[in-house]
Formats: C-alpha cells, sequence, structure tokens
C-alpha cells in the first residue's frame, strides 16, 4: 500500500517550472500553485499580464491533488438552510455559481486541450438516516424551483438502480456533477499556464511580504525577491508565510482517502452501476467514486486530525472498515494507496475571495474546492482587471474563529462534537 496521493502517482511528471533565481518585476505574483493560483495565472497571462507564481511545494501537490476527484456542484451545506440563512434569490444567486464552475472547469479542459478523463456523472447525495432523505427531499423541493430543476429525488425502493447497498434510506441526484483525474487537470492547467509565459517556481516558499504602495507589493522568498504591481492569495491552509490573518479565519482539517486495487467491470456494475459520485450526510462523511482505471476510491473525514504519514495509515484503516461496512463484498479489496490531506474550512463552510490590505485572495474552498478554486481563479483575474462586480463572493464578511490563532488544538473537541451530533441526529 502507498502513502502517496493516487492522482499525483498516476499523473505525467511537470517538467515546465523556473529552476532559475527568484526575481525581477511583474505584473502580478500568484503565490499558491493549486488549482485558484494555476487557473488565475493562466488567466491573468493570457490578458497579457507578466505573471510568476510562487508555491511553496509542488504544483498541485496539496489539496488539489490530495481530493476525492469530484467535480461537484452543489454547496457543501443544505441548500434548505442557505436558503433561509441568505434569503431565496441570494442562495440561488451562489448556487448558480457552483454549477457555472463545473461549467469553467470543463471550458478551460477544452480550450487547453487537458486529458483528465473529465466526465459529467453526476453526483448521488445518500441519506445516512431516514430524517437526512425528509432534509434532502427538502432541499430538493427548494431547488427544483430555480436553482436545479434538473435535480431529483431517488428513494430508498429505488436506490439499487444506483448503489450496490443497503445502508442508505434513498437520495438526491446532481446530473451536472462531473468527475476527473486531478494529477492529470493540475499538470494540464500547469503545461498552459507555462505555455503563455508564467513563470513557475515550485518548493519556493514567500517568506515576507512588504506592502511598496497601493496593491503594489516586494514579497520574499529563499530563492531571492520580486516585486509585483498586484499579488494573489491562493494558499489553502499554507502553514508558511505571513498570513497570519487567513489563518484565524481558515481551519485546516485532515480528509483522507484510500483506492482499492483494480476492479472487474462486473464487480463495479454491482457497486456502482451509473458511476456517480456519492457522498453521504453525515458529519464524518464518507465519499466514493470510481477511477479512470477502475479502482474504488473511498474518502471521509475519518478523523478530526492532520494529515501526516502516521495519521493517513490509521485513517486507513478507519476508511477501509466504513468500506467494508458500506460494500460487504469488498472484505477482499486490496488496497492500493493510501493517504491525506487537509481541507480549508471556514465556519459557514463558503469559500472568501476579495481583497484586503492591498492584497487580492480566494481560498477556503471547505471540502468544495475543485470546481470553485479552478473557477475563482478565472473571477479574481477578472476582479484584478477592475471588475470587482464579477465576484459573487464579494458581500460576505469574514469574522475570525474566536479562539484560533493558528495551531488546531481544538480539533478534537470538534470531532466529538461531530461523533455526538451523528449518533443524535
Amino acid at each position: 500500500m502507498k502513502l502517496t496521493p493516487y492522482w499525483l502517482d498516476t499523473a505525467p511528471k511537470f517538467l515546465g517550472s523556473d529552476r532559475g533565481p527568484v526575481e525581477g518585476d511583474y505584473d502580478v505574483a500568484v503565490v499558491g500553485g493549486g488549482f485558484t493560483g494555476l487557473s488565475a495565472s493562466l488567466a491573468l497571462a493570457k490578458k497579457g499580464a507578466r505573471v510568476i507564481l510562487l508555491e511553496a511545494g509542488q504544483l498541485g501537490g496539496a489539496a488539489s491533488g490530495r481530493n476525492g476527484g469530484m467535480c461537484n456542484n452543489g454547496f457543501a451545506r443544505d441548500y434548505a438552510a442557505m436558503v433561509d440563512r441568505l434569503g431565496a434569490d441570494a442562495a440561488k444567486r451562489l448556487y448558480l455559481s457552483y454549477d457555472a464552475a463545473v461549467d469553467t472547469v470543463e471550458r478551460i479542459i477544452g480550450e487547453e486541450g487537458i486529458d483528465c478523463d473529465f466526465k459529467r456523472v453526476g453526483k448521488l447525495k445518500v441519506a445516512a438516516k431516514p430524517a437526512h432523505y425528509d432534509k434532502l427531499a427538502r432541499s430538493q423541493e427548494l431547488m427544483a424551483r430555480g436553482a436545479d430543476p434538473d435535480s431529483y429525488m431517488v428513494s430508498r425502493q429505488d436506490l439499487k438502480s444506483e448503489l450496490g447497498s443497503d445502508r442508505y434510506f434513498g437520495g438526491l441526484i446532481f446530473p451536472k456533477s462531473a468527475a476527473m483525474h486531478m494529477g492529470k487537470f493540475a499538470h494540464g492547467l500547469a503545461t498552459a499556464a507555462a505555455r503563455q509565459g508564467v513563470r513557475l517556481h515550485e518548493n519556493t516558499p514567500v517568506t515576507a511580504m512588504k506592502r511598496l504602495n497601493g496593491y503594489a507589493h516586494r514579497l520574499s522568498t529563499p530563492s531571492g525577491s520580486v516585486t509585483a504591481k498586484q499579488v494573489l492569495l491562493a494558499t489553502g491552509t499554507s502553514a508558511v508565510g505571513p498570513l497570519s490573518y487567513f489563518r484565524r479565519r481558515i481551519v485546516p482539517v485532515g480528509a483522507f482517502l484510500i483506492a482499492t486495487e483494480p476492479l472487474s467491470p462486473t464487480r463495479l456494475d454491482a457497486l456502482l452501476p451509473r458511476r456517480r459520485n456519492v457522498t453521504d450526510t453525515r458529519n464524518f462523511v464518507c465519499y466514493f467514486r470510481i477511477t479512470p482505471d477502475n479502482r474504488l476510491l473511498f474518502g471521509g473525514r475519518a478523523r478530526f486530525a492532520k494529515s501526516d504519514p502516521r495519521s493517513d495509515a490509521k485513517s486507513g484503516t478507519i476508511l477501509r472498515r466504513s468500506m467494508i461496512e458500506i460494500f460487504p463484498d469488498l472484505a477482499d479489496a486490496r488496497i492500493d494507496y493510501c493517504w491525506g490531506g487537509m481541507v480549508d474550512m471556514t465556519a459557514d463552510r463558503l469559500p472568501r475571495a476579495g481583497e484586503r490590505d492591498g492584497l487580492f485572495y480566494s481560498m477556503g474552498y471547505s471540502g468544495h474546492g475543485t470546481q470553485m478554486s479552478t473557477h475563482m481563479g478565472q473571477i479574481m483575474a477578472k476582479v484584478m482587471d477592475g471588475n470587482a462586480a464579477a465576484n459573487p463572493l464579494r458581500d460576505f464578511d469574514w469574522p475570525a474563529i474566536p479562539g484560533h490563532f493558528g495551531p488546531t488544538w481544538f480539533l478534537p473537541f470538534v470531532g466529538a462534537y461531530y461523533k455526538l451530533q451523528d449518533i443524535l441526529h
């Protein structure tokens, strides 16, 4: 079993990183080389900007290369709850931005010729308890009025046509959702950005930033420094650099995954006959899908803990047990991959994007980042070009999380709370 992300292990190696010193003057410096940073760099360079991207590790090597491989529309939170909080019109507008995000991913793949196994397979959100089905049905009724008329419910009796498990009580189908190979997509974005002239630096953490005037900053790294007329922070949960304002507003939570050996088409037909992305309604969520080479990829929160090799292995044992509870016939399936990554969770599970003290930023995708990170990279290129109204998140405030100053000392307590909620509700 490899303690390596499946997406990174099975993607081409990107060979276009700049190996020279970090120096010079740029129109834009992008900090962070995940989907947000790569997408924004590509869009900015296409507008004629001179762009440098600084990534502390490997391009696409953090959340963008360690997730469940789903490109889903829909919120992380229940739609009815979002209507109650935001109002029907605002909730619909925000929901449609998630729809647009999946379209953005598909558009970029087509424009740049990225081979990443993109398919509109749809998402199935399954009810872990009978009461959860009723909650999903209320949301679907609201969505059908305009936000997502294509969505529909599947009863427990009809669930066999979607899922080879007796564990769940029906579900909600989101037909617009898609799946793709995350590592190949990151490689394709980086290749496209390099083709447009973006200087891409890996293993180059930003250690200091100094505001010069307006939006202009000087950025320092171990390999040199640059000046830029504008800076975009696309750092997610990064613990590197002078980002304390953002760290107080994001809780890094571990997400963990396993992938089986390749399975036969007959076996896959019994598990997921329509090959949907699947996620359940628990706080300690389980989610799964079929990879392009016919493995079952199975993920979840497993534990509220950070990701490291020891933690990943412990979580992998928990996930395998959960997988077998849902699919008993997989008890003999070999596990080939086990890995983890950090989710940049906000208190309300909605991302944030905008400008503060001369720095542009987009982050906090809260487990729904594949499509929104790519989309917001494109959006932030428009914002930085003067179109602030393009940002669908511009009106959301972002208070600090009380008691959170960087170290996540409270994660075990959060985990215990959500375990109790799963028991009670």
